[in-house]
Order: C-alpha cells, then sequence, then structure tokens
C-alpha cells in the first residue's frame, strides 16, 4: 500500500508538472523571441526620420552609428536608386538578407523576418521623400533570440523535480501513517490466532484504523473475559463439590477401620486434592491472557468504584462505614480489567471474611508520575506474620482454603513491575498496599520512598487475620 501510494503521487505529480512547466517554458521562448526582435523595431526605427530627410550616405552613417544595433555592425540601410543617389543604390552597412528577401519586403510595404546565417534579420520598410521605399536591415543573432530560455528551462525543471519529490516525501509520510497501523492491527490479529491474548494495538492513525484498533481491543478484552469467565465457572463448580466432600469425609471417618474402609478414606482425600488442584489451575491467570500491549490496561478509578459499589451492600447490612477516595479522575494503568477487579474482590473478600461485623474499612488511590498505589485499610485485628501471609499457598493446608488470594493480588502487581505490601493501617487494623508500575512490565521497583515495613507495631493485636478461601 505504501509503495502504491508513492507510485501513484510520482505519476500524478509529474503529470501535473509537465502539463503545467512545458506550456510556460514555451511562452517564456516565445516572449524571449519577441522582445528581442521588438527592440529590432525599435532600432529600425530610430533611422526613420533620418531617411525621410535626406539619403545622402554621411548623415545616413552618422545616424546608423548612432544606434545600438549600428554600432555593434548588425544594421544595414538599403537605398533604391534615385536622383539625389545619382541614380544608384545606396546600401549602407553589411547585408545580411538575399536580394530576394528585401524585394519582397519592398513590395507587400509592411516588415518582415527572414532566417539568416547563425539568426534571423528584421526588414523594416521606410517611405522616402522621393516617394520610394528604402529598407532598414536589424540582424538579431541566435543567442539574443534564446536570452534567457536556457535558464528558464533551468528554473522550471528544478522547481518540477523539488515538487515531484516532496510529494513522494508526503506520500510516503502518509502511507507510513497509514501502513504501520495497519499493519500492527494485522501483526496483533495473527498473535492472537496463535493463542497470544494479551496482543493488542495502539489506538492511533487516520480515523477508519483507529476505529478498527478500538474495535480489535475490544473484542480482544472480551476474549479474555470469557476466559476469565470460563475459569472462575470452573473454580465455582468446583467450591460446590466441597459440600459434599465434607459429607463424604465425615461417613469416611465413621467406618471405622478395616481396608475397605481405608481405601474409602484415601479416595476423599485424593478428591479432595484433585478438587483444590482444580480450584488453583482455574483462578490463576495464565501469562498469555494478560493484557500488556500498547492498548491494553484499564481505568482504575473505574473499576474500583465498580467493585466497592458491589460490596457497599454488604457492607450496609453489617454496618462497616467505607471510606473511598482518590477515584475522581481517569487513571490507567497497564492490567487487565478481569485481573484488577479480581485482585480487589479477594482483597474486599478478606476484609468481610476475617474482620467482626460493624469493623470499618476504606479503600485509596493514589496516581503518581511512575506508580499507581491501591490502599485497602481496615479496622480490624491485623495479620500478625505479614511474610507468611504473602507466601503463596501458605493456608492451603489449613481450613480448605487454596491460598490464592493474596498470591492473586500479588501476580498483579508483579506483572507491571510493582509489588505487594502488608502494614498496619491508620485504622488500626491491616493494610494491603498494591504498587502498580506504570513503566515496563517486569521492571522491579527499588529505592521507592514511603516503603510500610512488614512488621507488627508494638502492642498491635496478636490475633491473627485470616487470608482469602
Amino acid at each position: 500500500m505504501r509503495w502504491a501510494l508513492v507510485r501513484v503521487s510520482l505519476a500524478v505529480t509529474t503529470m501535473v508538472v509537465l502539463a503545467f512547466a512545458v506550456p510556460l517554458g514555451l511562452v517564456i521562448q516565445e516572449m524571449a523571441r519577441d522582445r528581442a526582435f521588438s527592440n529590432a523595431e525599435r532600432q529600425a526605427a530610430a533611422i526613420g526620420p533620418t531617411l525621410s530627410i535626406t539619403t545622402d550616405r554621411r548623415q545616413l552613417e552618422r545616424a546608423v552609428a548612432s544606434t545600438q544595433a549600428g554600432a555593434a555592425g548588425r544594421m544595414a540601410v538599403h537605398v533604391p536608386a534615385s536622383e539625389e543617389t545619382g541614380g544608384q543604390d545606396l546600401e549602407i552597412g553589411t547585408r545580411r538578407a538575399t536580394v530576394r528577401d528585401l524585394a519582397t519586403t519592398q513590395r507587400i510595404g509592411r516588415a518582415s523576418i527572414t532566417d539568416v546565417t547563425d539568426g534571423s534579420a528584421l526588414l523594416q520598410p521606410t517611405a522616402l521623400s522621393s516617394g520610394k521605399i528604402a529598407i532598414v536591415e536589424v540582424y538579431v543573432p541566435e543567442d539574443e533570440v534564446g536570452n534567457g530560455v536556457t535558464t528558464a528551462w533551468l528554473v522550471l525543471a528544478g522547481v518540477g523535480v523539488a515538487l515531484v519529490v516532496g510529494s513522494v516525501a508526503v506520500a510516503d509520510r502518509l502511507g507510513v501513517r497509514m501502513v504501520r497501523p495497519a499493519q500492527r492491527l494485522a501483526g496483533a490479529a495473527h498473535d492472537l490466532g496463535e493463542g497470544q491474548l494479551g496482543a493488542r494495538v495502539p489506538e492511533e492513525g487516520p480515523t477508519e484504523l483507529r476505529s478498527a484498533a478500538v474495535a480489535f481491543n475490544s473484542m480482544a478484552d472480551q476474549v479474555v473475559q470469557l476466559l476469565a469467565n470460563e475459569r472462575e465457572l470452573a473454580a465455582d463448580l468446583s467450591h460446590r463439590l466441597r459440600t459434599p466432600l465434607t459429607v463424604l469425609r465425615l461417613n469416611a471417618a465413621s467406618l471405622g477401620t478395616g481396608p475397605a474402609a481405608d481405601q474409602t478414606r484415601a479416595a476423599v482425600e485424593q478428591l479432595e486434592r484433585e478438587v483444590d488442584t482444580i480450584i488453583r489451575t482455574a483462578r490463576e491467570a495464565k501469562p498469555q491472557t494478560q493484557a500488556t500491549g500498547p492498548g491494553a490496561g484499564c481505568d482504575v478509578s473505574e473499576v474500583v468504584r465498580e467493585r466497592m459499589e458491589f460490596w457497599s451492600a454488604l457492607a450496609e447490612d453489617e454496618g462497616r462505614k467505607v471510606r473511598l477516595a482518590g477515584v475522581d479522575r481517569p487513571v490507567r494503568i497497564p492490567v487487565a480489567r478481569p485481573d484488577l477487579a479480581a485482585a480487589l474482590d479477594a482483597l474486599l473478600g478478606n476484609v468481610f471474611r476475617h474482620t467482626p461485623e460493624g469493623t470499618a474499612f476504606s479503600l485509596d488511590v493514589h496516581n503518581g508520575d511512575d506508580a499507581v498505589i491501591v490502599l485497602v485499610s481496615d479496622a480490624g485485628p491485623g495479620i500478625a506474620d505479614p511474610e507468611a501471609a504473602l507466601t503463596r499457598g501458605n493456608s492451603g493446608a489449613r481450613d480448605g482454603s487454596t491460598g490464592l488470594g493474596l498470591d492473586i493480588v500479588r501476580r498483579v502487581a508483579e506483572s507491571t513491575g510493582g509489588d505487594v505490601r502488608i502494614g498496619h493501617s491508620v485504622l488500626g487494623g491491616t493494610e494491603v498496599r498494591i504498587w502498580i508500575g506504570l513503566g515496563r512490565a517486569g521492571q522491579r521497583p527499588h529505592g521507592r520512598p514511603g516503603h510500610r515495613t512488614n512488621r507488627r507495631r508494638k502492642g498491635g493485636s496478636g490475633n491473627r487475620r485470616g487470608v482469602e478461601v
């Protein structure tokens, strides 16, 4: 497409330049010729008054010499024989025109131009007092007829070349502006077709391509959302198996001893492990579903408001005071919307599961130059061992927990080069801080100011707050 546009621009511009430059050059050439012969006519007219008065050779020679053409040896005067000339033809200067051309000019009585050696000659008839016709001949060299024409053609050629080069350059830039977004869109579509669900394209370029990029990114987000929904559905269905498994475990425990009872209990334990594996597999966000392309990401403020609206009904039922801050303007982050929503649900779900009813909590969003910080704070009993809480699968062997809650949050932060820290909040309970980097994914933050420590404050609550189950 790019080179096709360049070729079309080259052809069109060349035709336009030729259509204007060639006629203009011919006009300039004709104007130079007219200028040369107009000057010759003026030189010839300067001898007219003298010829009308006298045909004396000396006076005519002085008149011819007083003109520019005569001084240059390019003027001749041809006077027919009369009594004043002693009955002989009088010729002053060097004749270049033929006798036939002179006779023709005398007969027709008007000026004419004839070709001579290395140029042209203007033949100007002038009436004498005797009634006869004298001919004033002015020689115009070829170089004077074409004076300035070569320069004009060169200028026109230069302007034409400049126009062609400029149009090709502009067409090339326009082609790049059109082709590159199309190539990125085609590449992203190819990547998406190969299973790289994080493929996105920047929404830039011409209006049509921007619309196509927006539609492609929306489609890719929908694909990621559908896959996420499938994973959550698999996890939810697996969770539903926990209740009958619990009944089976209790019934198996009452079977007493014996090979059959031992085999039954072993089968129940194996089934529980398989269910836990299904839950973990379903809820782990696969790398290829991470939206990390140039057009990927979401508005953290919008997602936070949406999730808080979901949890606010339960908070009202339990008498919890809720504070929300920092979501009054859009803040883009390089995290897929479903992943951020899952991380927020994990943190807010922990607040409701592991703090008493009536416990206040807050959610704050802080937007910096290179990172966005999301703080989830509560006034609960706190976490005794934050390091252990952040360890993947730490609670997987207790109370039927999968141990994926904070691990999901940690993966979301680390996919952007950020991290998760647990400390004590100003409300007196736990504060979970998610640091989401706005730079290149995979870059670990170093030396960020204001890091909270993971140590518990002295005198804090000794009760351990649980992790998401």
